[in-house]
């Protein structure tokens, strides 16, 4: 347990602020107990956001071509394997199989110009 909260306590770096511009994506592996969680990082209306790769619909990782995750229009995330939409900067499935559900949240913070993440805490689905 001590393990956990001092991995929980330090994170990972995983990217430079200014290494995302607005609309891109960049995926991430870490460790959470003992188990490679993959993620993925978004620029999006301002912010920057993480979420743990898997689609709520069918527990699969969202990208059918690595690192794509914006729709055409560049407007929502998408599961490339049935059509799951949800909104960048809240993980909400506004369109698709799984409505109303969330993607799975991947804490982070801005540490001197680097983004830190850490590992989620494990949700209901």
């Amino acid at each position: 347990m001590e393990e956990d909260s001092k991995e929980r306590q330090n994170g990972e770096v995983v990217a430079r602020i200014g290494e995302l511009l607005h609309g891109m994506t960049k995926k991430f592996h870490l460790n959470c107990q003992g188990e490679t969680v993959e993620g993925l990082l978004v620029n999006y209306g301002g912010g920057i956001f993480a979420y743990v790769n898997r689609c709520r619909h069918i527990p699969l990782s969202m990208d059918w071509m690595d690192n794509q995750f914006f729709t055409e229009d560049g407007r929502y995330l998408i599961c490339a394997n049935h059509g799951a939409t949800y909104e960048p900067t809240t993980g909400e499935c506004v369109w698709g199989p799984c409505f109303g559900a969330f993607l799975q949240a991947v804490p982070l913070e801005v540490r001197g110009g680097e983004i830190v993440v850490f590992c989620p805490v494990e949700d209901e689905g």
